[in-house]
């Protein structure tokens, strides 16, 4: 049994995709009506991309829950929903059925119940990549309560700020986390979050590492203890809550053009049917397949593509605690090899980082149960897709050059395996209900094939973004505003011969680091906390792993920094402390001064010519403030 709207043919695509933008709300609709609703929609879409208001599914009522698990335990109740792969490869592994995860959900409703959560609230989740976490999230989206996944990387001051934005009354954490080689003390790391913060009323701890942790009387409990009373009171179902198409599910933070994380806000309709769809059509996922995305729940590829899609699809989902090079560069082989893994969804820069380790760790690995390769995150370079497609796939596996943002909630842009065609490092063609464009600098758009420009979309699907939490004008500015009645991606793009989009990266002051998104100011702001820094200018560079690597330009106190590397390893703990070690600058130049226009703007173009070793490049640096710093900054660097 495969899927009704599951494209089989390029025929089909080209047919889709004019229906998806000739008549979207019929498209759509017809979509939507194999779900489970609890009411069914009165308007299908309204929007306007001005203020931005957006609506899909209008007079909708729904639980995403229903229709990740409840919608399937009468056929698929004993199939696996979850695998888990622990960090260490000696721990047993675990799979939680759909009759199992339905139980663990509903336990965990009441347990959030019991504690005070209510329809609305936000609770901020703060895990590490356990069966868990899943649970948590699901748990949240049944009783109508906003989650905010936190990736565990994060420091103290990034959870702190993110609490305080989104006004969060819970958190749901673990005594500690591991990956890899390392045990991460989340818990702790939430106490110092805590420190000053007055509207926590609960935090709900899990036991994983049996890392000693401070427990506050009144404030934090044990998951285990409050399962047990759930338990001893008899509870097993917990009814889904009723939420209106447009209801806030999750809150996701992404870094910005400014300091201050914004919050991302999806909806529960839109966002589920859009995650569904693409999951089932650029995958061709088919029933019982076992579907592997390496990424962090705390990101949204985790989000839509391990817990939301495969599940709303009735599909078995594999969660991997560790790292891909713990212990040793084989393990995600191993993994594939182990549970017969048919869809492997990772990232560029994991694939250049196995391909430094050569063909070793692949001896002995059986990878032959693997039908589709994918990549997110970022663009892929085409060394690194021809070694996945020849090493991976062996030449058999159609691979998915996936674009997509946190804002987009789902793909926008990509080939389907096996079914339209792929091209190296091209994300190819976009998903029916998409309609992107290429526009110059002043918003003019750009027709034909053989151009580039920055890459806009001109309608909405689904799963777009429907406002930064608490502050809707910072949506509407960082989104909608740059050029009228369109969403402006940030991205460059080319649209090549055959009319495919290639993304060539970041064109606003943020960076692409391993996929991760980071805000050149967020990384300053962090660098300028240093009590030794004047200023900093932070940009990006090409970076053999990463995709993009930072540098940083500082301008240390009287210019005299004395012992250069102990400053610099102080600069790392200090962007640690305040952001988390994923925003660390790879290069740390002092500088005397920076390049910087009379009215006293940072001409970044100049710096980042400078990191990327095109000093023949630079343009004319005359109508700089001190056009003699730029010499400076040439000889200095590193």
């Amino acid at each position: 049994m495969s899927y009704p709207y599951q494209i089989r043919s390029l025929e089909q695509y080209h047919n889709d995709y004019q229906r998806s933008v000739a008549d979207p709300a019929r498209f759509w609709s017809e979509i939507a009506s194999y779900f489970t609703w609890k009411k069914y929609w009165h308007h299908v879409t309204d929007w306007n991309f001005s203020e931005p208001h957006i609506r899909w599914f209008e007079g909708a009522t729904l639980n995403i829950t229903e229709n990740c698990i409840d919608r399937h335990l009468a056929t698929k109740g004993n199939q696996p929903a979850i695998i888990w792969e622990p960090n260490d490869p000696n721990e047993r592994h675990r799979v939680i059925t759909y009759n199992s995860l339905y139980q663990k959900v509903c336990q965990f409703a009441h347990v959030l119940k019991n504690n005070g959560v209510q329809k609305g609230d936000r609770v901020c989740i703060y895990m590490g990549m356990i069966p868990e976490l899943a649970i948590a999230v699901l748990a949240c989206a049944r009783i109508g309560a906003i989650h905010s996944v936190i990736f565990g990387g994060f420091s103290a001051q990034s959870i702190a700020d993110r609490l305080y934005d989104a006004n969060a009354e819970f958190i749901i954490t673990c005594d500690g986390a591991y990956r890899g080689q390392k045990d991460i003390p989340l818990k702790s790391v939430i106490d110092d979050a805590l420190i000053g913060n007055r509207t926590v009323k609960r935090v709900i701890v899990y036991t994983r590492t049996r890392t000693p942790v401070s427990m506050i009387k009144g404030r934090d409990v044990w998951w285990e203890d409050e399962i047990q009373h759930v338990v001893e009171q008899g509870y097993t179902d917990f009814p889904a809550e009723e939420m209106k198409a447009e209801d806030p599910l999750f809150i996701l933070y992404t870094s910005g053009s400014t300091g201050k994380p914004k919050g991302v806000v999806h909806s529960c309709a839109g966002y589920m049917v859009y995650t569904n769809y693409t999951f089932i059509n650029v995958f061709q996922y088919q029933p019982g397949d076992i579907h592997f995305c390496t990424a962090d729940i705390g990101w949204i590829t985790g989000h839509s593509y391990i817990v939301y899609g495969p599940l709303s699809a009735g599909g078995t989902t594999l969660l991997f605690e560790g790292v891909p090079t713990w212990p040793d560069a084989g393990r995600f082989w191993d993994i594939v090899d182990k549970y017969k893994v048919n869809i492997l969804y990772t990232a560029p820069t994991a694939i250049r980082s196995l391909m430094g380790f050569g063909d070793a760790p692949l001896q002995g690995k059986d990878l032959s149960s693997l039908k589709v390769l994918g990549t997110v995150g970022e663009p892929i370079n085409e060394e690194a897709w021809h070694w996945y497609n020849e090493n991976i796939g062996k030449g058999k596996c159609p691979i998915v050059d996936t674009w997509w943002q946190t804002e987009t909630g789902g793909i926008l842009i990509s080939n389907l395996a096996g079914v339209t065609p792929a091209k190296p490092a091209h994300a190819t063609y976009p998903l029916p209900g998409v309609q992107p464009i290429l526009v110059d600098e002043n918003g003019n758009e750009i027709e034909g094939n053989s151009v580039s420009g920055n890459l806009c979309i001109k309608a909405p699907w689904p799963s777009i973004i429907r406002t930064t939490y608490g502050d809707h004008e910072r949506c509407r500015t960082n989104y909608f505003a740059t050029y009228d009645q369109l969403y402006f991606t940030g991205d460059g793009a080319q649209r090549d011969a055959d009319g495919m989009y290639r993304i060539t990266g970041r064109v606003d002051d943020v960076l692409n680091v391993s996929g991760h998104r980071i805000g050149t100011a967020e990384v300053e702001n962090a660098i300028n906390m240093h009590a030794g820094v004047v200023e900093s200018a932070v940009v990006g560079y090409p970076h053999d792993i990463k995709g993009q690597g930072i540098y940083a330009y500082v301008i240390y106190n009287g210019h005299h920094v004395g012992d250069e590397e102990l400053t610099r390893r102080d600069i790392l703990q200090t962007v640690t402390r305040i952001i988390g070690p994923i925003a660390k600058p790879d290069k740390i130049q002092f500088v005397s001064g920076l390049p910087k226009t009379r009215s006293g703007k940072i001409m970044r173009r100049i710096l980042r010519k400078i990191a990327e070793n095109e000093l023949g490049s630079l343009g004319d640096t005359s109508t700089l403030l001190d056009p003699a710093v730029v010499d400076d900054i040439v000889k200095g660097k590193l």
